[in-house]
């Protein structure tokens, strides 16, 4: 756990390095702003609603996140592969493991950095009116479960390929199957596989637990989905290195 924590803050370190990180921030955190407070054109805002929640940041960080986390996350392995810094580091006391848990955990601390800057939002909206404080809750723990299953896959993408267009390309597909395909299926289909189709969906777990609901079928899903793109980040890091012997 120490090297992976290692790991983890050099690869947070980078982000802040270069401009990746405050891009990340200052496009979300504004993103996150603009429509819950003063743009309710695709979803009521917060004066539209006339309710104490935070539905409309909610609504917009699930989306936004979508389609940030792959841009995050394509440079993690995909660089230090192209640049060779990969294989310095696996030459050194580490296991594939340790570096794909390291790149993982980086990139949701991000993330978390992020979230907690709208903490203030909870604490206004609190002050307007009688909030169901579980529920705001279950919504952020929604929207980390949502992350770090993308972030996962992000960095199975980033584990494909050498240049970060294809790693975000890859990343973004696959995504796109759970977080809208996945969605679309399901209302088009009945019976097992409409059945099938919802709980592969995204929005289906991340909608029950955004209403204060979290259900053991949700951890499931979004643990299952961290673990499995995890492992099979691993395996393609073991497999380069036998390639390569």
């Amino acid at each position: 756990m120490r090297k992976t924590w290692i790991i983890a803050r050099r690869e947070l370190a980078s982000f802040f390095d270069g401009p990746m990180a405050y891009i990340l921030l200052v496009v979300l955190l504004g993103s996150w702003g603009f429509f819950t407070w003063w743009y309710g054109a695709w979803y009521p805002d917060v004066f539209m609603r006339k309710q104490a929640d935070l539905s409309a940041f909610f609504q917009t960080a699930y989306w936004t996140l979508f389609l940030f986390i792959p841009a995050l996350t394509m440079r993690t392995l995909a660089e230090e592969r192209r640049s060779g810094t990969l294989d310095l580091l696996l030459t050194k006391d580490v296991s594939d493991g340790q570096v794909v848990g390291g790149k993982f955990l980086a990139c949701l601390l991000l993330i978390v950095f992020a979230l907690a800057f709208t903490l203030p939002y909870y604490f206004a909206i609190a002050s307007m009116g009688s909030m169901d404080h579980g529920a705001v809750w279950c919504g952020y723990f929604g929207l980390l479960c949502m992350s770090a299953g993308y972030v996962a896959i992000g960095i199975y993408a980033s584990s494909l390929s050498r240049n970060q267009i294809e790693a975000f390309l890859v990343g973004m597909l696959v995504i796109v199957v759970f977080h809208v395909l996945a969605m679309v299926l399901s209302s088009n289909f009945t019976g097992p596989l409409g059945v099938f189709f919802q709980f592969l969906s995204t929005a289906e777990h991340f909608d029950s637990m955004s209403r204060g609901v979290v259900d053991s079928r949700d951890l499931v899903y979004f643990a299952s989905v961290i673990v499995f793109a995890l492992v099979l980040a691993e395996r393609n890091l073991a497999k380069r290195m036998f390639d390569r012997s």
